[in-house]
């Protein structure tokens, strides 16, 4: 007896298709949009993405969380107000900004962001050549920089900087590569400096301080202070010595809290549960990238006007953080 093999292909593909249903059904899909892979979104995220996806359960249902690199803070906040992806981390002045309506958002504001917790402080990192001069953001008139990749917060953070220092966009010549991408072209000579905000060690700077006398240019003083004016989230850090190869001295710099966020139509028991698998398995987070360290309960809920999603709420009520 002959066997068709459009019969055997067509028995496959049912098989593959049944296969691939009654995963559907016994699983459910949490994504996290992270950034770029020379930062420190994206680390955290596949870790966060793995932790999901091993402890959480959501009606009965194993989780298969994944995280995937994304435009950067500005980019994910439209992706979740889009209801394009259950989750991102987000910088928390830009979730600000977009849950008011402000900066890069005016007339846009995206009402239906939640806040799941905030996560670690971003370091913002001025970053030349030691050899270029640039000693100061009054310095990069005439220079070039890079304010991340599009949909970066960093732009709005850039403007504010310039203006501060007596400078405006026109006074710079200005790139929009990823933080990869602009050390690149800074190792090529074919840019100044670049700004990066990300959680330290920054896997692109460290990898720009392996090979090239690297200078992290302070960003203090009365500089900060008008900032927070306008960017209340801004905090003064110091970025300790040694925290990149020849990097010798603290700089004194400033940082913003990371959030992880989501939309309001998340139920209430997946936010439950992704928030819970973070916070029970801290640990875990730290192996992977010593800012996985930094995150903790009490910080948690500083996630500004934001509103906590009440999945993420009713396990910090359970914890005690919230009466």
């Amino acid at each position: 007896m002959k066997i068709s093999w459009k019969t055997v292909a067509g028995a496959a593909l049912a098989l593959s298709l049944v296969s691939t249903s009654a995963m559907s059904q016994s699983r459910e899909f949490f994504g996290i949009a992270t950034g770029g892979t020379g930062g420190t979104y994206y680390p955290l995220g596949g870790m966060l993405a793995q932790l999901i996806s091993n402890k959480a359960t959501i009606n009965g249902k194993k989780v298969s969380a994944t995280a995937e690199s994304a435009g950067a803070s500005v980019a994910n906040a439209k992706l979740l107000a889009n209801d394009d992806i259950e989750s991102a981390f987000v910088a928390a002045d830009i979730l600000d900004a977009a849950y008011n309506g402000r900066a890069q958002f005016e007339g846009n504001a995206l009402p239906q962001l939640r806040a799941l917790a905030a996560l670690y402080p971003e370091t913002v990192q001025l970053i030349t050549r030691a050899d270029s001069g640039i000693n100061s953001i009054a310095d990069l008139k005439g220079k070039s920089i890079s304010s991340g990749s599009p949909g970066s917060g960093q732009y709005q953070l850039l403007t504010d900087l310039l203006e501060i220092s007596g400078l405006s966009r026109s006074d710079v010549s200005e790139d929009s590569s990823s933080f990869t991408q602009a050390v690149d072209k800074i190792k090529d000579g074919n840019l100044d400096a670049t700004l990066i905000t990300a959680g330290v060690p920054t896997a692109a700077v460290t990898d720009f301080a392996q090979a090239h006398d690297l200078k992290v240019v302070p960003i203090a003083g009365a500089l900060v202070e008008k900032l927070r004016e306008t960017q209340p989230y801004y905090a003064k850090v110091t970025l300790p010595a040694n925290t990149y190869k020849g990097q010798t001295e603290p700089v004194d710099t400033i940082a913003v809290l990371a959030v992880w966020a989501t939309n309001e139509n998340l139920s209430d028991d997946a936010a439950y549960e992704v928030t819970k698998a973070l916070f029970e398995n801290l640990d875990t987070m730290g192996k992977v990238h010593v800012q996985g360290k930094n995150i903790t309960t009490d910080t948690a809920l500083e996630v500004g006007s934001v509103p906590v999603h009440p999945g993420a709420l009713r396990y910090f009520k359970e914890k005690g953080l919230v009466k």
